[in-house]
């Protein structure tokens, strides 16, 4: 098992199996992780240069948004990251907004699918995961938008 991992354009989601244990979905890898699913995101920002501390705080900025904030892990590759719960808990997982070709209600479950065909459950309302792609997809617009200036 790793200890180390940084977030890729090819990361599709940061799944939590324990409190300090996370598997890693990429789009031809699975990887188990000795950290948390946040601790991976922050450990990713650092590596880019800030930290989620940062980073969330640039969200909070940009969008108004101070719960459950997309990150931008990396700007030039667009890598944007957003969680599907509170990030101060161990259950929360993080999706890549890119990476996400489609996604429907199952029941009291929502399912992702990825655009590599992966697909996955998640215990979460479609509307939450709905909100959160939303949240996440002004972020990446209002990025875009100050690149282009």
């Amino acid at each position: 098992m790793n200890n180390n991992y940084e977030i890729n354009t090819s990361t599709l989601a940061i799944l939590p199996l324990e409190k300090n244990c996370s598997k890693i979905i990429e789009e031809d890898n699975v990887i188990i992780i000795n950290k948390g699913t946040t601790d991976i995101v922050d450990n990713s920002c650092k590596y880019f240069g800030s930290s989620y501390a940062g980073r969330f705080e640039g969200t909070k900025t940009l969008l108004g948004v101070n719960y459950k904030a997309p990150i931008i892990i990396e700007e030039s590759k667009e890598i944007i990251f957003f969680p599907t719960s509170s990030p101060r808990i161990s259950e929360c997982s993080w999706l890549s907004l890119n990476n996400i070709k489609s996604y429907y209600k199952n029941g009291t479950t929502t399912n992702i699918i990825f655009k590599n065909d992966i697909e996955i459950t998640l215990d979460l309302s479609y509307n939450s995961i709905e909100n959160q792609i939303l949240r996440a997809t002004r972020l990446e617009s209002i990025l875009r938008k100050r690149k282009n200036v």
